[in-house]
């Protein structure tokens, strides 16, 4: 199945990845990237996407729009584990420009134009979704589904106890998009930490396959690899394109259920933090949870992503 969706990213080293994937596999057809305030400067964030349409070698196919430069209700956060999200690396100039129509205005046009055909994966902070809702009540019911990264399964965050980074950065945002009765499907950063943990020797793997996008693939995550050694993580982490992944390939979803999820915005200790209730009753149900894939297939599709090289 051919999957038409629209990537709604706040591009850092992962984000590329889950690009790749939108851009490149056989089973997606990417209508539109949107770009989101999140884990790297915005004006980077637009250049990283930029960069990434290029070395697919799909320039000029597939436009960028920008959105929120800022979460709804809090100042700009970035965490300090993606460098400049391009690996601190000198690319060359994009050719491609971003679009001069705004990533709300692009979401809601593109689904109206497309009702029930268009899958949004979401996979920075939801500002943008939110904003959609804002301008176009109906929008939720028109997109064919919301594949969201983000959030902790009732347990430890990557910023604090409590929250995981794209929930914690627009709290206010994710709580708007989870009452807004899309046909939601959450990948969590819970999920990520067990089966899209990619370690050294997987990675070095990655590296020899000696194609252009592998040399673009270890270039970007080599500042994630270091800030998860310092962290006692042992590999790097890959959730946004694991999410992206599992869209295209739901055959790797081995478990799942559907769930209560609601995110904390009201108070400070435990911002941010997603409330995932499984015993809720059948008429408060609004998230499938993806509990867990075939990381070993995950990891093993990308890898034939990337040992493909770019189209044309």
């Amino acid at each position: 199945m051919i999957h038409r969706m629209i990537i709604d990213t706040d591009t850092a080293a992962d984000d590329s990845f889950a690009l790749l994937v939108g851009l490149l596999h056989p089973n997606a057809q990417l209508e539109a990237i949107t770009i989101v305030s999140g884990n790297v400067d915005f004006e980077q964030q637009i250049q990283n996407a930029l960069i990434t349409i290029e070395v697919a070698g799909r320039s000029g196919e597939v436009d960028v729009h920008l959105g929120a430069r800022v979460p709804m209700a809090r100042p700009w956060y970035a965490a300090s584990a993606h460098g400049d999200g391009k690996g601190n690396h000198d690319f060359p100039v994009p050719r491609q420009a971003p679009s001069v129509e705004r990533a709300a205005d692009a979401l809601i046009r593109i689904v109206n134009e497309n009702p029930g055909e268009i899958d949004i994966v979401a996979i920075g902070p939801l500002t943008n979704i939110a904003t959609a809702i804002m301008l176009d009540r109906e929008f939720p019911q028109k997109v064919r589904s919301l594949q969201i990264m983000g959030g902790c399964d009732n347990s430890v965050g990557n910023v604090t106890a409590a929250a995981e980074y794209n929930f914690y950065v627009d709290p206010e945002a994710a709580d708007i998009v989870f009452r807004a009765g899309f046909d939601v499907t959450l990948v969590t950063w819970t999920l990520t930490l067990a089966r899209a943990l990619w370690t050294r020797a997987q990675l070095a793997e990655l590296s020899a396959l000696g194609t252009s996008l592998s040399d673009f693939f270890t270039i970007l995550d080599t500042p994630n690899l270091e800030f998860n050694a310092g962290m006692k993580i042992l590999g790097s982490t890959h959730p946004d394109s694991m999410t992206a992944m599992l869209l295209v390939r739901p055959d790797l979803i081995t478990a799942s259920g559907r769930a209560f999820v609601a995110v904390e915005h009201a108070s400070e200790m435990t911002r941010g933090y997603s409330l995932i209730d499984r015993r809720a009753a059948p008429e408060r149900l609004n998230a499938t949870m993806i509990d867990d894939i075939d990381g070993e297939g995950f990891y093993l599709a990308y890898r034939e992503l990337l040992a493909r090289g770019p189209r044309g």
